[in-house]
Order: structure tokens, then sequence, then C-alpha cells
């Protein structure tokens, strides 16, 4: 049986949700995290609301593999915020830049796939652990999904930009 959740985690649980639900809904209505978007600004506050309360968290009383996961996706969403002005980058910037926040909401969804396959149904649990085959079935399939959307998102840019180069 799984151990309930602290203060802490609920807390966390709650915030972790809201960069999940604007990074969907940005994915869905612009194809990328646009921090120019009010959704793309909530998911960047939402992260760091999201990794900074993980902090409190830890079932080893240190950092963990999912602290580590947090601090790679801050690196990534807020590096993917200075990508636009390396002009050394040239015609990459906007792929970067998109990959930078795209490889960040996978990132935080790792954890939570993790953590949702190890304790529910609170009853009896989808996984015993992280290294259960139904957690590493589930991570590669978010693997191929991250994969797959990187893929359009770089095909939508590209129209795009072929779009206006051509007005």
């Amino acid at each position: 049986m799984t151990t309930p959740l602290s203060l802490i985690g609920v807390v966390h649980t709650a915030l972790s949700l809201v960069p999940v639900a604007a990074g969907l809904y940005s994915f869905a209505r612009y194809r990328a995290i646009d921090p120019a978007t009010r959704s793309g600004r909530v998911y960047l506050v939402g992260l760091a609301l999201s990794v900074l309360t993980a902090f409190g968290l830890s079932s080893t009383g240190g950092l963990n593999p999912g602290h580590a996961l947090g601090i790679l996706a801050l690196l990534a969403a807020f590096g993917s915020l200075l990508v636009p002005r390396l002009a050394v980058l040239g015609r990459s910037r906007p792929y970067l830049a998109t990959l930078g926040r795209t490889f960040s909401f996978f990132l935080l969804l790792v954890p939570g796939i993790v953590e949702t396959l190890t304790r529910l149904p609170a009853t009896h649990p989808l996984a015993d652990s992280p290294a259960s085959p139904v957690v590493r079935a589930t991570l590669l399939a978010w693997v191929v999904i991250f994969v797959a959307g990187f893929a359009l998102q770089v095909w939508t840019t590209r129209s795009r930009r072929g779009n206006a180069a051509r007005r």
C-alpha cells in the first residue's frame, strides 16, 4: 500500500497540474508552448512553482532523480527564452526554442507518470516500483509521443516560416 501524501505533497501535486494543463492547452491551440501567450506564461510560472515545491519532497531525505529532472526542465524552459536572442544560432533559433519548451514539458511529466503509476489506484497501484514493466512501457510510449510531437512542431514551424517568406 502506498504512503499518503503530506501537505506539501498535496500542494506540489496541485501546482504541478497547472503547467500540465497550460502545456496541453498550448499544444492544442498553438501547436507549441509560446511564452508570448497567456497559457505559455502560465506554463512557465507553474513549472517553476512545481519544481520549487518538489524540493520539499524526498523519500530519501536528499536530492533524487525527480529533483534532477525538475532542474533540467527549468534549464530547458528558461534557456529556450534566451535562444531567440542568440544570433549565432541563425535559422535554428525557433526550432531550438521550441525544443527547449517541449523538452521541459516532457521532463515535467516523467516523475508524474512514475508517481501516478506507483500510487494509483490507492488500494492496488498499477506498478510496484519505478522499475516496473508498466512504468517502463509507459515512459517508452511518452518518449515516442515526445519525438513525434516535436517532429510535428518542426514541420509546423517550417510551414509557417515558408508561408511568411512567400508573402
